[in-house]
């Protein structure tokens, strides 16, 4: 029986009679107030089948309590001119009786069953097809090709070492500085080193520019390639 149990859940049981001779049925049931069944018994000819309607009243559905309720299908072969059906159930001897025990089982949706029920309740989108068939035109590549990325990736080391030489350079005119300032402050300050140490220091400003401009050009052409 699928869930949810908050209306009556209707289950078809099928029987079928595969004998030569007529068969009388019944259904019972160990739960008989939670179910209805229609017909709950009868006579099928040999080679019919009739179709038993079994009907669960809802009720509070409990996942952690596990279902107890039985069905048993009991027949027996039909006497001739048969006319009481009661009598044939309390004149049969138990050598006589067939059955067919069924356990029931509750099921509940689960969240991922509601969810594909939806997908399929909503409508296919429909494909625009007024448009000229033919391949899809390609986008235009914003990638950069192979030669392209090796002719960055050179040009970057380039600068990089040339970043490093500028470096080194930059390096041994502030040491150059500072050995002349020491020069300077042991001399007088009219005295040709110190006139030395100034022209020394105003050469020195461009290459300190140079090396940051270099920088920087490396920084971004790096960030580029990344």
């Amino acid at each position: 029986f699928p869930g949810p149990f908050t209306d009556v859940v209707t289950t078809n049981l099928k029987l079928r009679n595969p004998s030569d001779r007529k068969v009388c049925f019944k259904v019972k049931t160990t739960a008989p107030r939670r179910y209805c069944v229609r017909p709950n018994s009868g006579i099928i000819d040999p080679g019919s089948s009739v179709i038993v309607s079994v009907m669960l009243q809802p009720f509070d559905y409990d996942p952690n309590e596990k279902s107890k309720h039985k069905f048993m299908v009991q027949t027996t072969y039909a006497p001739p001119n048969i006319s009481d059906m009661e009598a044939v159930w309390k004149e049969a001897k138990p050598d006589e009786l067939m059955d067919s025990k069924l356990r029931c089982v509750f099921e509940m949706p689960n969240e991922n069953d509601k969810l594909n029920d939806i997908d399929a309740s909503k409508p296919a989108p429909v494909l625009n097809t007024s448009k000229q068939d033919g391949p899809m035109p390609k986008p235009h590549s914003v990638s950069l090709n192979d030669t392209e990325t090796r002719k960055l990736v050179e040009e970057c080391k380039r600068l990089q070492a040339e970043i490093m030489k500028l470096t080194d350079e930059n390096r041994h005119l502030r040491e150059e500085g500072l050995r002349l300032r020491k020069v300077a402050h042991s001399d007088k300050s009219g005295s040709p080193t110190a006139l030395a140490l100034r022209d020394n220091g105003s050469n020195s400003l461009p290459s300190l520019l140079v090396v940051i401009a270099a920088i920087f050009i490396g920084f971004f052409l790096g960030k580029f390639i990344l």
